[in-house]
């Protein structure tokens, strides 16, 4: 079949599609979620945690045993590894409904200690291997500070993987790429958040939808300087308030979302087209860029919306793991 027939029966059969299975066509499905019991029903190709998610989870009925089992076999351990072992047991059982990678979070009390997170991440991926995991399916989540950064290209020379999250900014996708990080995780939808509070009653819901979403425009700048300038790392959409947010980065390497997003898509039968390609990439005219720590942290520094977002991510994850540590002493 010649490639523009069976691009025309693309078309035709995508017709015929709910909008996930769509989607599916152009960039990698990822479930976002600690509620492993939910990945099947979507069938996605990744999952991704986070402190919150897991923090859900746990409290749900369905996970209470879980959480005790955890417990009770490591008595006696000290706390952060009874942390880490339960994130890895929550990892373990939603690598036996996918067939691709998940990713488990340091814990973000380290995201300004290198060294702190690396030495987790090894513990994690030690935590995998004694499951029988192989460390191919796991990626470690590091939130995207400079520190966190060096600590990821620390791991991917040892072959460990990360995915570098809470990444709001142009200059985090520059340090990542240069450390040569797996994976990044740009948000859209906190990007949004903070562009919408900050226009406050001038807010125009219509001007910044879709492909004028400010959280999309920054997630799409990311991916054509990637593209053009041949960066291997994978980027994955992340954090969205809705499924125009989605549809507008079909195309992405990958996009990460929600079990209630994931649901509306897939009732949903309106036609999905690509909306970002590498071929699109190729053609712009974007000058290839290198950040050393000074300008990273002087480029932060002059992103408001970046800085506050960042700073705001790592606090409330820090809250959801100290609630977490609660948790789990409870059950001691």
């Amino acid at each position: 079949m010649a490639r523009s027939d069976a691009r025309e029966k693309t078309i035709r059969d995508n017709l015929w599609m709910n909008q996930l299975d769509a989607l599916k066509l152009y960039s990698t499905v990822v479930a976002d979620t600690g509620d492993f019991q939910q990945i099947s029903r979507f069938q996605p190709q990744d999952a991704t945690t986070n402190p919150s998610l897991i923090l859900k989870a746990v409290q749900m009925p369905a996970y209470q045993q879980l959480l005790q089992d955890t417990v009770n076999r490591h008595h006696g351990e000290p706390m952060d590894e009874w942390m880490d072992r339960l994130l890895v047991q929550f990892g373990c059982r939603i690598l036996a409904l996918i067939p691709g990678r998940v990713s488990t979070e340091v814990d973000a009390r380290w995201s300004f200690d290198t060294q702190a997170t690396v030495a987790r991440a090894q513990r994690i991926i030690q935590l995998y291997q004694s499951e029988g995991i192989d460390p191919s399916r796991v990626l470690i989540k590091i939130a995207a500070t400079w520190e966190g950064i060096e600590a990821a290209a620390q791991l991917e020379r040892q072959g460990i993987h990360t995915n570098l999250t809470l990444l709001f900014s142009f200059a985090q996708a520059l340090a990542c790429g240069d450390a040569g990080v797996t994976l990044i995780s740009p948000f859209v939808g906190r990007i949004y958040d903070w562009h919408k509070k900050a226009a406050g009653a001038q807010w125009d819901e219509a001007a910044h939808a879709g492909a004028n979403d400010p959280g999309v425009q920054s997630v799409r700048r990311i991916y054509h300087h990637y593209k053009q300038h041949g960066i291997a790392t994978e980027v994955m959409g992340a954090s969205f308030r809705n499924t125009g947010q989605i549809i507008a980065l079909a195309g992405c390497d990958l996009l990460t979302i929600s079990p209630e997003l994931l649901a509306q898509l897939q009732s949903s039968q309106a036609p999905l087209q690509p909306a970002l390609s590498v071929a699109q990439a190729m053609e712009m005219d974007m000058p290839a860029l290198h950040l050393n720590e000074a300008q990273f942290r002087f480029a932060m520094n002059e992103d408001a919306m970046a800085s506050d977002k960042l700073a705001e991510g790592i606090r409330a994850f820090c809250a959801d793991a100290r609630q977490l540590d609660a948790l789990l002493s409870t059950k001691h």
